[in-house]
């Protein structure tokens, strides 16, 4: 049985050609050739099956042969907001390990203890977008560039918000219990700190703010790594 190719085009629909990036993908390196079959990916969640019907060194030309939207996996907006990491590979693991688990939304955070002031947005975009294919979910998420903590929780008013922290004198409760004391279709946003955590007077702010103080379980985890629970605990809860 032959491996089916998944190329990612934003407007799959209304163009006819791969963009440029999918296009050496498609001729250089998997050779294609006119009559083989593709499927294409919105990253808002529709397949299109197609046919190649034209190449050349720097065109592959296609004709859709179905459309096919799926259903999302989960119900309700899946949000992880997480300080970067000093060493910008393992932001890079999170983003592509949380594509692949299923997330909608994930934003950057400049905290008091942030070791990392600024990313590329573009680089961690590419990545999002191969997790993608390689999970074969259509949907991909929206990367958020790094901004200010105050004006995140400001600005993120609605739906089930949490901050996860290490300070055991500030009163916490485990994440994946309130999750799943929740209705699987609400919205649910989990913070992430840098690698010095937040800052205490942050996480005060943060519960005024309305976020609910949670841990993560008894272990004390890098931050890509709490990322990634998170992530997996916001699936499971909505029955991933």
């Amino acid at each position: 049985m032959k491996e089916e190719r998944y190329f990612y085009v934003p407007d799959a629909a209304t163009r006819q050609t791969l963009p440029d990036e999918e296009t050496v993908h498609a001729v250089r390196v998997l050779r294609l050739t006119a009559g083989d079959e593709m499927m294409l990916m919105d990253g808002s969640g529709t397949f299109y099956e197609a046919e190649v019907t034209e190449t050349s060194a720097k065109r592959c030309a296609y004709h859709i042969k179905a459309t096919l939207p799926q259903t999302r996996q989960w119900p309700g907006h899946v949000h992880l907001a997480v300080a970067p990491t000093k060493m910008m590979d393992r932001t890079e693991w999170l983003v592509e390990k949380a594509t692949e688990v299923g997330i909608d939304e994930l934003s950057l955070l400049n905290c008091q203890f942030s070791e990392r002031r600024a990313v590329k947005l573009p680089r961690l975009e590419k990545i999002a977008v191969a997790a993608m294919k390689q999970s074969r979910k259509p949907w991909l998420p929206q990367l958020n560039d790094m901004q200010d903590f105050r004006h995140f929780i400001k600005w993120h008013a609605t739906g089930r918000r949490y901050i996860a922290h290490c300070y055991t004198e500030i009163p916490r409760e485990n994440l994946f219990d309130c999750l799943r004391q929740g209705q699987p279709d609400e919205d649910a946003l989990v913070m992430i700190g840098p690698e010095g955590d937040f800052s205490f007077d942050e996480v005060q702010m943060a519960i005024a703010a309305g976020f609910v103080s949670v841990d993560l379980g008894k272990s004390r985890l890098r931050t890509e790594t709490a990322g990634l629970a998170a992530v997996m605990m916001m699936q499971l809860a909505k029955g991933l």
